[in-house]
């Protein structure tokens, strides 16, 4: 479903969705070629390169069994077989679990494009493919599941070990986690794209479509409410499922005496395009927010006013020393969204405009879809994010950066233009 739905569109996803309604009568290996050709069919080799590298890992690291992973690990040189198309595999286990060698189901590709039909040679039989590949050598360990084809894996090894997955799901239930924490992942995971937050399993994927009509209808509302007043707009945001929690001090005024309308700068984290517009709503005031690249329809839904960067760094430090002059300023100086607890590199041109700073850390909550892609139409973005039953953010004030900690305190020259 994922292939499907972030490879191939929401379509593709509905018509595999409806698929399964006769799935459950094929067996195993006509419901795989099934799910492969309508997931398959017609879908560009460079899309399905970008879900492989940069969709799937996430889902495979959050459920991947730490047992398993542990016996996988103390291997020396890895092979893997399996019969699902060695494109959805492949990038992921050579770039996380540093697996050697990988087989899998190869797919027919015409042009750019893949068929959605297996090769001449079908699904890949594991058992045979072990044997083509080690001939007369017995791999040391064997890792699978108690299906009949791993088990005649399993007794080609010298030592086999079986994850029951039953089992792995009766102590998921009991709290017994089983599943590797994030921070025990064998590669830090700190980018990832694609639009479904959830893990699609048919019942989740049902759900999804089920909520989507109510969930466009509440988008457009909750981005509506935005332009009306903030004692008006907020309580009703609230009430149309926005959850917003906001902490720290919220009243900040300029310390300048010489110029009493001179604004705060605002730096945040930068999780999604409406990080400036929730840090608007918690100070209850409008603010002006910088950006390198904005899409006209991002611009137009905008409840703030918006000023875009040129990247050039004289320019951008007259830009934004003139707005602060005029009032509030937020800055995402990270330049580029990230969904995990990541700080990216960020560039340091903000602390050289301002003694008047106020770090803000943010954090957006999605169930349902992210409000970010890297690959998809970034002018959806904000109608993604506010379509989740229950969108919510995060708004943590952490207090003025101290005079004497500014860059003019400390020695350096403050930006003063080209």
């Amino acid at each position: 479903m994922l292939v499907a739905f972030e490879g191939g569109g929401i379509l593709r996803a509905f018509l595999l969705l409806l698929s399964c309604s006769f799935l459950w009568l094929l067996d195993y290996e006509m419901k795989l070629k099934a799910m492969i050709f309508i997931s398959f069919c017609g879908l560009k080799t460079k899309d399905m390169d970008n879900v492989s590298r940069a969709v799937l890992p996430k889902f495979y690291l959050e459920n991947l069994n730490v047992e398993a992973y542990e016996v996988l690990a103390s291997a020396g040189t890895k092979t893997l077989l399996t019969s699902l198309p060695r494109v959805m595999v492949e990038g992921f286990v050579k770039e996380y679990l540093s697996v050697d060698d990988v087989f899998g189901t190869e797919l027919e590709v015409n042009g750019k494009r893949f068929s959605g039909f297996v090769s001449q040679n079908g699904l890949l039989v594991k058992h045979r493919a072990l044997k083509e590949h080690f001939g007369d050598k017995k791999p040391d360990i064997g890792l699978g599941t108690p299906s009949f084809h791993d088990q005649l894996i399993l007794s080609l090894c010298k030592e086999g070990y079986i994850v029951n997955v039953k089992d792995a799901e009766n102590k998921k239930n009991g709290n017994n986690k089983v599943t590797m924490r994030r921070e025990n992942y064998p590669k830090p995971l700190i980018f990832h794209d694609g639009r479904l937050a959830f893990l699609p399993t048919p019942a989740a994927t049902l759900v999804m479509f089920l909520w989507l009509p109510l969930g466009v209808i509440l988008a457009i509302f909750r981005i509506s409410v935005g332009f009306l007043p903030f004692q008006i707009g907020t309580p009703l945001g609230i009430l149309a499922g926005v959850d917003l929690t906001v902490k720290g001090d919220t009243n900040w005024e300029s310390n300048d005496p010489q110029n009493k309308k001179k604004g705060i700068l605002y730096v945040c984290n930068h999780r999604t395009l409406v990080d400036p517009v929730f840090i608007s709503i918690s100070l209850a005031k409008p603010v002006t927010a910088v950006t390198y690249s904005l899409s006209k329809m991002s611009e137009f839904i905008s409840t703030i006013r918006t000023v875009r960067l040129t990247r050039d760094r004289d320019q951008d430090g007259l830009t934004m020393k003139k707005l602060l002059s005029e009032g509030d300023l937020v800055v995402c100086p990270e330049g580029t969204t990230c969904r995990e607890p990541y700080l990216l590199r960020f560039s340091s041109l903000f602390a050289e405009l301002s003694d008047e700073i106020v770090p803000v850390a943010v954090n957006a909550k999605a169930t349902m879809f992210y409000g970010t892609t890297a690959s998809g139409l970034k002018c959806l973005d904000p109608l993604f994010f506010f379509m989740n039953p229950r969108p919510g953010y995060i708004v943590h004030f952490l207090g003025k950066i101290p005079k004497e900690m500014s860059c003019g305190a400390v020695g350096k020259k403050n930006f003063t233009g080209p």
